[in-house]
């Protein structure tokens, strides 16, 4: 006999960030918690009561995104420092940094076996990088303004990206292309994702709205006006049935996709909420936002059999499969209002164990930014190597494998002389990258005007073409 479905509570909340805090994502075990935070800081909280947290220092500059590899042996940061960095999640916290983008990073996202790495950026792009040896892969150049998101679909064949040109595109990862384009004339999305079985995506508008869309029919399905202010994130329950949001109203909301309407208003935080997300198993979520809060609360309310579904769902990850009843949200779109009969929850903060929202935190900064994988990699002993196949490669690492062998290698790593860990001198790399962003500015400028050069003599051709069609008519009629 299945349980009473309860209403969502709040659990825990974790104080140790200095300023608004900006992404949220749990490890894929559950037993962890990674936050991102304007104050430039990463934190990994346990979500075991009393456990220590860490704070990773190495981000010049507000911390946009963080996220969790599939295995849970790496976390992706980007930031407004333009780089975007990986980090090993435990208390050494060793990183490695790489030049993204020529403007701020918005986004990171891995795909989900783990081998390759999206990043959005306010230079209008969204590489992808192979994860395998961090090297770039390619560029996905179309939007006309900054790319506030970009996410891979279950199955990794299409990435979802959204941009404040108003516009929400779909791209093949197979031959580059922008293969889907939904655009809206009110305001822009501020996040996008895909469900967990990949045919819809979500999206969280800027003039208040939240939005689904069937990518197989490229039509929008559900339309939600329930928010009074910008809505920041949206996060799909692993079930798929529920999408949870966070908006500058100061709330989240949780929405039943199924029955197509609001259930749950909750109003833990003071200020607007910039982050929300599930667990992998759905049991619990985690929001964070202005008030430099994080909000860890227990689900409840899903009484279906979570596991069930989701292997229902990872069965369904291929496009030519026939469409599930599951997969159907309500078939007309609608415009939908807040109604009366929703439950609203305002726990107040009032936390049972007060004691835990506060763990001692331990500052973990990171080694030199500028060590590339090569040189760590001349300069560790043989059995240091392991190390670097882990940064290399996280995804071949097995999970049995992180907890001893990789712990000592870190720790053989650390003690390491700092200036044993760099070849070349700091000034120099700082101006190399300098340089090496300078000609990626002059090599698509240079791009742009060939493309316009094209564009001028097939004009010309034309103009050519059409002055001789009429030479020959004159020279007809005399």
């Amino acid at each position: 006999m299945a349980s009473v479905p309860e209403d969502p509570v709040l659990e825990r909340y974790f104080k140790g960030h200095k300023a608004a805090v900006t992404s949220v994502d749990f490890s894929p075990n559950g037993k962890q918690l990674a936050t991102a935070s304007w104050d430039t800081f990463l934190m990994l909280w346990s979500v075991k009561p009393q456990a220590r947290a860490f704070r990773y220092v190495g981000h010049k500059d507000v911390v946009t995104s963080v996220q969790f590899s599939p295995l849970g042996n790496l976390l992706a940061s980007a930031s407004r420092d333009r780089t975007v960095r990986l980090w090993i999640p435990d208390k050494r916290g060793k990183s490695s940094e790489f030049k993204a983008h020529t403007a701020p990073v918005r986004s990171v996202d891995f795909s989900a076996d783990g081998q390759f790495l999206a990043t959005a950026s306010e230079d209008k792009s969204i590489k992808v990088w192979n994860m395998y040896r961090q090297r770039f892969l390619y560029s996905l150049y179309r939007h006309t303004h900054w790319v506030r998101c970009a996410k891979f679909s279950p199955d990794g064949r299409l990435i979802v990206s959204c941009s404040e040109d108003k516009t929400i595109k779909i791209w093949d990862t197979t031959n580059k292309q922008c293969v889907n384009n939904f655009s809206d004339i009110l305001g822009f999305a501020n996040f996008v994702d895909f469900n967990p079985n990949g045919t819809c995506i979500a999206s969280a508008g800027s003039d208040h709205t939240v939005k689904i869309w069937d990518i197989r029919v490229n039509k929008l399905l559900q339309h939600y006006q329930v928010h009074s202010g910008g809505v920041n994130c949206v996060s799909f329950h692993p079930s798929g049935n529920y999408l949870i949001t966070a908006s500058s109203d100061g709330t989240l909301k949780i929405l039943d996709l199924l029955e197509g309407r609001l259930i749950y208003t909750l109003q833990g935080h003071t200020g607007p909420v910039f982050t929300v997300s599930f667990s992998k198993g759905g049991e619990l979520f985690a929001s964070g936002g202005a008030d430099a809060q994080v909000l860890l609360w227990r689900t409840n309310f899903d009484e279906l059999n979570c596991k069930d579904i989701i292997k229902r769902n990872l069965k369904r990850l291929h496009f030519d499969s026939p469409p599930h009843l599951v997969d159907i949200y309500p078939r007309t779109p609608h415009l939908h209002e807040g109604k009366i009969e929703t439950v609203e929850i305002n726990p107040k903060l009032e936390v049972i164990d007060l004691q835990s929202s506060t763990p001692p935190v331990v500052d973990v900064l990171s080694f030199d930014s500028t060590t590339t994988t090569e040189t760590t990699v001349r300069t560790l002993p043989d059995k240091g190597e392991e190390v670097c196949g882990y940064f290399l490669n996280p995804s071949l690492m097995t999970s049995e494998c992180l907890p001893t062998t990789l712990k000592k290698k870190t720790e053989d790593m650390n003690d390491l002389p700092s200036e044993s860990q760099r070849s070349i001198p700091l000034a120099v790399t700082d101006a190399l990258e300098h340089i090496m962003e300078q000609l990626n500015v002059l090599t698509q400028t240079v791009s742009i005007l060939e493309q316009r050069l094209t564009l001028t003599e097939d004009k010309l051709k034309d103009c050519l073409e059409n002055q001789q069609k009429l030479f020959s008519a004159l020279h007809q009629k005399s």
